[in-house]
């Protein structure tokens, strides 16, 4: 599977994120870099609790459970349990059976929607995050950065660094009040690989779930 990055933006202190920001970096997508318009892109992302009854229950359950929906992988859901450090893949009915099962409650859901653009060999996925419930709300800019030739993390770096410093240096000439950060989770500590895998993917849209809402707290 080909390696990503996911950038979100950062906005200056004192600067909210906003749609014309958002429209601005998708026409430097376009007409700066000449990337080619396709098709629409949406994850969803959950930061689910535990449905717990009594006392004697509220350590049966995991508190920090996340569940990942990629575009990539309609037929997948993707779990993460961050104090275990653990990821892993299931089917997408699973989240029919804990609703039936009433063991967790989706606490707060997010969802990062907008347009791929092809480029040589790199794919973007340029698009707003914001509050399932509330799509108007929007929490953050997300980018995803795809290297098409190459599965090794490792390998992949150099080249992914270079192209996002273009893309940082195609953003400040706008004159844009930000700039794309990307954080990179340790993908060692839940026991993944130098080969790219849809966990990786769903780890690093964790991490930026987890600094967006951190954001807006502060």
């Amino acid at each position: 599977m080909p390696v990503k990055w996911l950038l979100y933006w950062q906005p200056n202190a004192g600067i909210s994120v906003n749609t014309q920001i958002l429209t601005e970096i998708s026409q430097c997508v376009e007409s700066s870099i000449n990337g080619v318009k396709g098709g629409r892109w949406k994850a969803t992302l959950t930061f689910y609790r535990p449905i717990t009854r009594d006392q004697s229950s509220q350590n049966d359950y995991p508190r920090d459970l996340m569940g990942v929906s990629l575009p990539e992988q309609p037929h997948k859901y993707y779990f993460i349990l961050r104090t275990n450090r653990i990821v892993f893949e299931a089917d997408t009915n699973i989240q029919s059976i804990m609703e039936k099962a009433q063991s967790y409650k989706a606490r707060v859901a997010l969802t990062f929607e907008g347009f791929q653009y092809q480029l040589g060999d790199f794919q973007l996925r340029v698009g707003k995050v914001a509050l399932t419930s509330h799509a108007e709300n929007l929490r953050g800019i997300a980018m995803e950065v795809e290297y098409l030739p190459l599965s090794s993390l490792e390998k992949s770096r150099q080249v992914m660094d270079d192209f996002v410093d273009i893309l940082q240096e195609i953003v400040t000439s706008r004159s844009l009040p930000g700039h794309f950060t990307h954080i990179e989770p340790n993908f060692s500590e839940y026991g993944l690989s130098d080969q790219y895998s849809s966990q990786h993917t769903s780890l690093q849209y964790a991490s930026v779930m987890t600094q967006l809402l951190t954001n807006q707290r502060n």
